[in-house]
């Protein structure tokens, strides 16, 4: 491990959005579904810390008494969100607001319903890493999607204008000059779990 990879494990906390209901899967939450033998949650914890995160929060809200129970999250924080309903935006203000007083200089923002983006390209986004100021998106085919990782420094505006299913959508539209992508189409793809024809991605 090189000296900029150790400081970015050290400095950047991974955090997972796994609080979805799966409203267009019929109410199945999300981070129940299986893949590859075990719970969506799980798999994408793994993903974060094999690409290098050793501190990774995760935020539940819908079934979460029984994502506990079904999913092994040990060593993880888990953040409740009682307002999962309300969308993603809620769950990233919950997220974030979760590293406060952590030591955290930076999140990298993952979603659970994305199995399709393994270790490699979190760490592309990880490796980007520089400091508080630090604005990174992974890229596929140079269209902007996640990963996605936020310097402290922008915590406070994201979390202030992160409503509804949107999260961060509007605050990088705004700073688009301010973002370091890294094209990640080639180790990746980044389908959602959104509807049953998308269950067939899952393994």
């Amino acid at each position: 491990m090189t000296h900029t990879e150790d400081r970015a494990a050290d400095q950047v906390t991974g955090l997972l959005l796994a609080a979805g209901g799966g409203r267009r899967l019929g109410g199945r939450p999300k981070a129940l579904l299986e893949h590859r033998g075990r719970p969506l949650v799980e798999h994408a914890v793994e993903v974060l810390r094999a690409a290098g995160c050793a501190r990774v929060h995760v935020v539940l809200g819908a079934a979460a008494d029984t994502v506990r129970e079904r999913a092994r999250l040990e060593g993880c924080v888990i953040v409740p969100n009682p307002a999962w309903e309300q969308g993603m935006g809620t769950s990233l203000r919950a997220g974030l607001g979760s590293l406060a007083g952590t030591g955290a200089r930076a999140a990298l923002v993952a979603l659970v319903d994305q199995p399709g983006i393994g270790p490699q390209a979190v760490a592309r986004v990880l490796a980007a890493y520089e400091d508080d100021s630090s604005l990174v998106c992974a890229a596929y085919d140079g269209v902007r999607g996640h990963p996605v990782l936020f310097g402290a420094g922008h915590w406070a505006d994201i979390a202030a204008t992160a409503t509804g299913d949107r999260g961060a959508r509007a605050y990088l539209k705004e700073h688009e000059e301010a973002i370091t992508l890294v094209e990640c189409g080639d180790v990746a793809r980044p389908f959602d779990i959104d509807t049953p024809q998308d269950l067939a991605h899952l393994e």
